[in-house]
């Protein structure tokens, strides 16, 4: 494979799509987010082959560690893949999210220890990652978003019983990252969102995260595409 002047394997030609961004490819998170999603209206089509009634599901199939007897006096909520099935669909994946306060991630960290976790190592964000005693990898994340006390405050709740980080602010946190899969899920939990929920999130949207309004839209319109019956 040829490469132009300059580039390599190691440092390979920047797309033209992105060059018109970013000339330097280093794109931000809010457009790498505008990139997946203008990538994504161009594809669209109605209908995501599942029905409707298998959408709305909602279960708790796989067993995740119970932290709510270990992590008694500090606020915790699940977030990530496993925070979804609470909204959506749920999904196979490797390891429990959970988040907590930066001022008391430490203290969880020591009360995961006590009953047998052990750390394996820090992860790219601030936090832990951990094995229980079982062998479940469990991700302590601390966070300090502006909306973090709040969200802790009033969790919601899955199938099983276990504190998950409500929706509008589970839209905000994956609104942060620029993975296709986390875009993939916001549309998903989006369009099977009712109005109240969408208000809700709106709401938090224009308050928390303002520069995000319009692909909120966006991720609310492919959402809605998404539940739709395709044609014929």
């Amino acid at each position: 494979m040829k490469f132009p002047y300059g580039s390599t394997i190691e440092n390979p030609p920047i797309p033209a799509a992105i060059a018109a961004i970013a000339p330097n490819g280093q794109l931000t998170v809010a457009q790498k987010r505008r990139l997946v999603l203008d990538l994504s209206l161009k594809r669209v089509k109605p209908g995501t082959g599942s029905a409707l009634e298998f959408m709305k599901r909602r279960t708790a199939m796989k067993i995740w560690p119970d932290l709510r007897p270990i992590l008694t006096d500090i606020a915790w909520v699940i977030v990530g893949a496993v925070a979804t099935r609470a909204y959506m669909p749920e999904r196979e994946t490797k390891d429990l999210d959970i988040l907590v306060h930066l001022d008391d991630g430490e203290e969880a960290i020591e009360c995961l220890q006590e009953s047998g976790y052990q750390v394996v190592t820090r992860l790219g964000v601030p936090g832990y990652l951990l094995h229980s005693p079982e062998g479940f990898e469990v991700d302590v994340i601390f966070g300090n978003y502006p909306w973090l006390r709040e969200a802790l405050a009033k969790p919601n709740r899955d199938m099983a019983g276990l504190p998950v980080l409500d929706l509008p602010y589970l839209v905000l946190m994956k609104s942060l990252s620029s993975r296709g899969r986390d875009i993939g899920d916001l549309n998903t939990m989006l369009g099977l969102a009712s109005p109240t929920e969408l208000t809700r999130i709106r709401k938090a949207v224009k308050h928390y995260a303002p520069d995000m309004v319009d692909d909120l839209e966006t991720m609310i319109y492919l959402g809605g595409l998404e539940m739709q019956m395709p044609n014929a």
